[in-house]
């Protein structure tokens, strides 16, 4: 059985160790955020109102990728390819 030292020795590390994935966390979200704004800028986006680009950014996320793709972006017209290629 653990003693109240031991314990307490792991409660601190344990602490520790919190604080640590803490700042470890902010340090990656910090890289996401500059990762996500290169990828932005010159799109257009950067046009965009804070309030609106978050607004924009919620409402595809709840969507997801495939049907955020596929609801803002026209079908691909295969038919046309199809032809072309039967037609040399």
């Amino acid at each position: 059985m653990p003693t109240k030292r031991s314990a307490v020795a792991a409660l601190r590390k344990l602490e520790a160790d919190r604080l640590a994935l803490t700042e470890r966390q902010k340090q990656l979200e910090e890289q996401a955020a500059l990762e996500l704004g290169r990828i932005i800028l010159g799109t257009g986006l950067e046009t965009f109102s804070k309030k609106a680009l978050a607004k924009v950014a919620r409402e595809l996320g709840k969507l997801g990728e495939e049907a955020s793709l596929l609801s803002l972006l026209p079908p691909a017209r295969s038919s046309s390819r199809t032809e072309q290629s039967t037609g040399e």
